[in-house]
């Protein structure tokens, strides 16, 4: 049985029906409730998503802001440990954002499918159109998805913090003794 079949099966409930058809949709101001609330639950997972960015981006933001700015008062040589262990804890910390990046996509593309297999059985199908119209996600000239840009950033914090934990090690000396100055 395909997935699209195997959601549709799950969401079309004999059981809600009662005695008629399996096939047939019940009562629709229900469904459009159904509809209405299931879209409003879409969006609160991309919103919960955007707030644990914004919080993984201020955070590391911070973390390299401090470690730059010990650094240049200090030197890297004072505190190598402090510097190491903020660096691990770092790329600990954008691994972790990632992930959930990761999740919260995921999460969002299973409830879509939903939302598309739910519009089949209403007269308009606005999510579904619009996914059409840009190329369901296919065509990055039409639409990229945030998403895809979005799973960049922590990545690129990692790179930030690899760097600080380079710099904060003797590995500085055997990647110089290695390639030179």
């Amino acid at each position: 049985m395909a997935e699209d079949e195997k959601i549709t099966k799950k969401l079309l409930n004999p059981d809600f029906f009662g005695e008629s058809s399996s096939t047939e949709l019940g009562n629709k101001k229900d469904i459009i409730e159904q509809y209405k609330l299931y879209v409003e639950m879409a969006d609160r997972i991309s919103s919960r998503r955007l707030t644990a960015s914004s919080f993984f981006l201020s955070v590391n933001t911070a973390i390299v802001a401090i470690v730059g700015l010990i650094a240049r008062n200090n030197g890297i040589d004072k505190g190598r440990d402090l510097f190491c262990l903020v660096a691990m804890a770092g790329i600990v910390l954008s691994y972790m954002w990632y992930r959930l990046i990761r999740s919260y996509r995921d999460l969002n593309t299973a409830k879509f499918k939903v939302i598309h297999l739910i519009e089949d059985n209403l007269p308009l199908r606005p999510y579904d159109a619009e996914w059409e119209a840009v190329g369901r996600g296919k065509k990055s000239e039409l639409y990229l998805p945030f998403t895809h840009i979005e799973v960049g950033i922590p990545w690129v914090f990692m790179l930030i913090h690899l760097f600080i934990l380079i710099r904060a090690t003797h590995w500085t000396n055997v990647f110089q003794a290695i390639f030179g100055n």
